[in-house]
């Protein structure tokens, strides 16, 4: 019996106290600060540290060490929850610490409990009002994996939630965002486009991880949402650049920098920058497609660029493209820095296969030389390279599209004088030798020698005809009728072969060279006078010259560039005096199939000459000059053909 009554004064006990702590916890605000302004003023009748007037200026300090001030100042022993985390902002000038408390108590509702002289201050039990869900709308068809809503500030998690619950897909919402009030309507999208429309119309950026989980997360600082140029939804960074690196050549301006991930996980990103620096670039760009870098030197300098939808390596080398820094990507993390740094330089050993050293050095652009070492190894016909790997993969790719065969090209020239003309000789020479005898021919062409003897025997016919005595010769002499007249014909003149490679000049040189005298007398003054003669010979050249330049096309064609050069000596020449020449030239360019033969012509010139000696004054007058002299004439027309049969070798 003793027990049962003990038993139910507990549970007397404990429903009164518990009446009593649900009564001062609804309490109204007006009623609790009474109260503790009560207890305050009880307790400043033994403190007086709570009438004292207080100076205390706060600007963001945390609550604990605006109390603890309060308290070092007064005099006062305060007990402060550790749970109490929020900054006061407050300036308080000649007002007593009591009303000080009070102020707190009211403005971040506080509650002050009494033990002795020390006040313990926490944190107000405020009384909680339960709030049913608000009902909301959300269907999601599973054929078609379509997702459609009507929402109207309603809580994100709870959303997420149901859209969860109905989809039976992972939906998730972070601890900063599970309070977060959302508005939108979505008649019927697939289930992607409606969360990415819903999180772009509350100003939250969707995120498909690879494990197939859809995850809400808040716009990170500079992050804004846009409509890209493909018309879709998307995350750029509106960027103000650090005030370090600062632009060249102005004052550096903002840049917008957003990323996305297509179908099978990659990232890519947009940028739009204009005179922005490159370590913001880099900074940014690694921070949206999450890579890890690690920069070895200060980056300088500023570009202006606009890029779309393209991956980090190709962003990083448009970037660093024509500047001293390059990248270099090692397991997994992007080296940046100088070329010329340790780790960063790259070497190459290109082994030509079909061209020679000495032209590749002079087709590779100067610029691309710029920071790359270059040796050669002519034993190997090889090449190494050194310096920064995206310029030396420049040049390989660039060595790899000439290292081609260079084909051969065998030309055959044939060279074809054709000479139309005639010379004539006639005339009589007399005189009087021991050694003359009668003879010589008289078919095709006249050159006799009458002798003595002969002329003779004729004189004594004609005086024993007539009575005329014509008298005789001298043993001695002579008398040479000459009547003689020579046509020409075709004279062929070579027949070389020339070959070269494809690109490059074939020279050919025939010719003879002829010497006359140049004799020079100088007198030199003196007492004695002396005379000195010099005699100088000089050189006369008479050339067949043919230049020639092949170039072949991709469909076996092969365009010819031809310069022939013609002299030759003109018949025989004066005492010490130059011989004559004539000369013919000509410069084509034609184009051939593989083995054609082209011909060439017009190459004509006209030599004609005419020499005579005789009697003076008799060799002048007509009919007379026939018998007092003797001549020789000669008219010849050349036209030169040249024949050129081009032959490709590879």
């Amino acid at each position: 019996m003793k027990n049962k009554i003990i038993r139910s004064s507990l549970i007397c006990l404990l429903i009164c106290f518990t009446f009593i702590i649900s009564l001062r916890a609804q309490m109204p605000v007006s009623t609790r600060l009474a109260a503790i302004e009560e207890r305050l003023r009880n307790l400043s009748v033994t403190v007086p540290g709570l009438n004292e007037k207080v100076q205390l200026s706060m600007s963001g300090a945390s609550a604990q060490e605006f109390l603890r001030a309060l308290a070092q100042s007064n005099n006062l022993n305060i007990n402060i929850d550790p749970q109490l985390n929020f900054k006061v902002y407050t300036n308080f000038r000649n007002e007593s610490a009591l009303n000080v408390i009070l102020f707190m108590a009211k403005e971040y509702d506080l509650d002050v409990n009494l033990i002795g002289s020390i006040m313990s201050i926490t944190k107000a039990t405020v009384p909680k009002t339960a709030i049913l869900p608000k009902d909301f709308k959300v269907n999601y068809n599973s054929s078609n994996d379509y997702l459609g809503f009507e929402l109207n500030n309603d809580t994100l998690s709870i959303v997420a939630k149901k859209i969860s619950q109905l989809s039976q897909k992972n939906v998730v919402v972070p601890v900063n965002l599970l309070s977060k009030k959302v508005s939108a309507f979505i008649a019927a999208a697939p289930f992607e486009t409606a969360l990415e429309k819903m999180a772009y119309a509350n100003e939250m950026k969707l995120t498909h991880t690879n494990d197939g989980v859809y995850l809400f997360q808040p716009l990170g600082e500079g992050e804004e949402l846009y409509v890209n140029g493909d018309n879709a939804t998307a995350v750029k960074r509106n960027n103000k650049p650090s005030g370090a690196a600062g632009g060249q050549g102005g004052g550096a301006g903002n840049f917008n920098l957003s990323g996305k991930r297509d179908a099978q996980g990659k990232r890519s990103i947009s940028i739009d920058a204009l005179n922005t620096p490159i370590i913001d670039l880099v900074k940014s760009a690694s921070a949206e497609v999450g890579a890890n870098y690690f920069i070895y030197s200060d980056i300088k300098g500023a570009v202006t660029t606009r890029l779309s939808n393209i991956d980090y390596d190709t962003f990083l080398s448009a970037l660093l493209q024509g500047t001293e820094y390059t990248y270099k990507k090692d397991n997994g993390v992007y080296l940046i820095g100088d070329r010329r740094l340790e780790g960063l330089r790259s070497n190459r050993i290109i082994k030509l296969q079909h061209r020679s050293l000495d032209t590749i050095q002079m087709m590779i652009p100067n610029e691309w030389k710029k920071g790359v070492e270059v040796k050669e190894f002519r034993e190997q016909n090889t090449i190494l390279l050194s310096g920064s790997a995206p310029q030396i993969a420049e040049i390989e790719n660039f060595i790899n599209q000439i290292d081609r065969v260079v084909p051969m090209v065998l030309i055959e020239v044939t060279l074809v004088d054709v000479r139309k003309g005639k010379s004539v000789k006639t005339g009589i020479t007399a005189g009087v030798s021991d050694s003359v005898k009668t003879g010589g021919t008289i078919l095709p062409g006249i050159d006799y020698t009458f002798g003595a003897n002969s002329i003779n025997n004729f004189l004594s016919k004609l005086g024993r005809n007539n009575s005329v005595n014509l008298g005789r010769v001298t043993p001695n002499f002579y008398v040479r009728l000459s009547a003689l007249e020579n046509n020409n014909n075709v004279d062929i003149r070579s027949v070389p072969k020339l070959s070269t490679l494809n690109g490059h000049s074939a020279n050919l040189s025939i010719g003879s060279s002829r010497y006359y005298s140049q004799r020079t007398q100088n007198v030199i003054p003196s007492l004695n006078a002396q005379t000195v003669v010099t005699e100088q010979f000089t050189e006369v050249n008479a050339n067949l010259e043919i230049d020639i330049k092949p170039i072949v096309s991709g469909d076996d064609q092969v365009t010819l560039n031809i310069k022939v050069n013609i002299s030759d000596f003109i018949g025989n020449p004066p005492l010490n005096a130059p011989p004559p020449k004539s000369t013919s030239k000509f410069s084509s360019m034609i184009r051939a199939h593989n083995e054609d033969m082209i011909v060439l012509g017009g190459l004509e010139r006209t030599e004609s000459s005419e020499s005579g000696s005789g009697i003076p004054i008799l060799s002048r007058i007509p009919v007379l000059k026939w018998l007092f002299s003797s001549r020789e004439k000669s008219n010849n027309k050349v036209v030169t053909l040249v024949f050129i049969k081009p032959t490709i070798l590879y």
